[in-house]
């Protein structure tokens, strides 16, 4: 006998698990809270550290994805960022994280 090659059908995935795991834009969000909590979150928040949260969130979660897929929860997840205040990156990081909820 022959060995079995995978096949190019679409692997099944349950409804629950499709409505329930974070979208990739979430998942980036979350990361980037968590990355803003981990470095001196009573200091002020910037664009730059935002900038950077991002970029670790966006490398930690689309690194093996597709070009198109990276490019449209990278999208999403900027459009979703909360305005830049006055505020601590601790702060900050919580608003990140009730944005990702948002996010589907």
């Amino acid at each position: 006998m022959g060995h079995r090659t995978q096949t190019s059908e679409p692997r099944e995935v349950s409804t629950t698990t499709v409505l329930t795991e974070p979208s990739y834009a979430a998942q980036v969000l979350t990361v980037a809270a968590r990355v803003l909590r981990l470095h001196d979150s009573t200091g002020p928040v910037d664009p730059w550290n935002v900038h950077d949260a991002l970029t670790t969130g966006e490398q930690a979660v689309l690194t093996t994805l597709p070009e198109s897929v990276r490019t449209d929860a990278s999208t999403r997840a900027r459009a979703a960022l909360p305005p830049i205040t006055r505020i601590s990156r601790g702060e900050y990081a919580l608003r990140l994280a009730d944005a990702a909820k948002g996010l589907r």
